[in-house]
């Protein structure tokens, strides 16, 4: 599609084109961006799409509360097309509201991690000596254990809320990043260019994010973008552990959590939709990060 509006490839064609031409070459991955992109449209405008605002308490009905999808509110005012939970909130709603909180705490984890697990990385990866020893043993004592039990354990101790999880988060994504972005340093540092620059006295601050820096980023872009789903999936679990999000402020993760106990009553919509909307995210934020990573590793093109 964009070989007839651009053309195809010459000498003089654009890197951002040919980065486009060869993104959108695959079905698959445009299908998953266009989902990403509805499902990040539907988070950001969520108070304006959503039938109800799931968090005033003044609009929720009891009554309303657990009604099959399809069916009206008692006053005849709103149809619930995906049902209602235990609370009596519109489940199409709650879930717009809860893609915006898991999108949002998936994106800025990954984003404080990215920045912090890159700079340790380059920092490594140049200075080398002690400084490499001690930044990576940290980051290897970090892998040690699995994610799931440092934001347990993180959680246990500070509590829940937006602010905390974006913490726990940080903690298990930002080695990932030092490790990736320090193997790579390893290999540019010995390159001409980073030679060059020393000698011609420019700072090591200097070399580290104006030289050294764009050459680790292709590696570290497909990372992030899988970090993300990670992010949410892993949001998501400890919220349904209740130790997440407070209620008040329910993600993917807890309106899944709120409809588990209804599971085997029939009233499978409280579970089964937020799910979906869970699974339709990872899947598709997974799907553009496998063709991010087929377009920015030269060593995969041609194959």
């Amino acid at each position: 599609m964009l070989k007839k509006i651009f053309g195809a490839d010459t000498p003089f064609t654009p890197p951002f084109v040919r980065f486009l031409q060869g993104f959108f070459s695959s079905r698959i991955a445009t299908v998953g961006f266009i989902l990403l992109l509805l499902i990040l449209l539907a988070a950001i405008f969520a108070p304006v799409i959503s039938p109800q605002n799931p968090y005033d308490l003044a609009h929720l009905d009891v009554m309303d509360s657990r009604l099959e999808p399809g069916k009206t509110s008692m006053d005849g005012n709103l149809t619930f097309l995906l049902g209602t939970d235990d609370q009596g909130r519109d489940m199409l709603s709650a879930i717009l509201y809860g893609l915006r909180i898991s999108v949002m705490v998936g994106v800025v984890s990954t984003v404080i991690a990215l920045a912090i697990g890159l700079s340790l990385g380059l920092l490594a990866g140049y200075a080398g000596g002690r400084t490499e020893a001690l930044i990576m043993r940290v980051a290897d004592i970090q892998l040690a254990f699995p994610p799931i039990l440092v934001a347990l354990i993180l959680l246990a101790l500070t509590g829940r809320g937006i602010d905390k999880i974006i913490i726990a988060l940080v903690t298990v994504q930002w080695a990932y990043y030092a490790r990736t972005t320090r193997s790579t340093a390893l290999v540019e540092r010995k390159k001409e260019y980073i030679e060059a620059a020393s000698l011609l006295g420019l700072s090591p601050l200097r070399i580290m994010f104006r030289h050294l820096l764009p050459n680790c980023l292709p590696p570290l872009i497909v990372i992030a973008a899988l970090q993300v789903a990670s992010a949410i999936s892993l949001e998501a679990t400890l919220s349904f552990l209740g130790l997440g999000l407070p209620v008040t402020e329910p993600s993917l993760g807890l309106l899944i959590s709120n409809g588990f106990q209804y599971l085997m009553s029939g009233k499978y919509w409280i579970s089964f939709f937020p799910g979906v909307a869970l699974l339709a995210t990872v899947v598709a934020i997974n799907l553009v990060a496998d063709q991010l990573r087929d377009v920015l590793n030269p060593r995969l093109q041609g194959q």
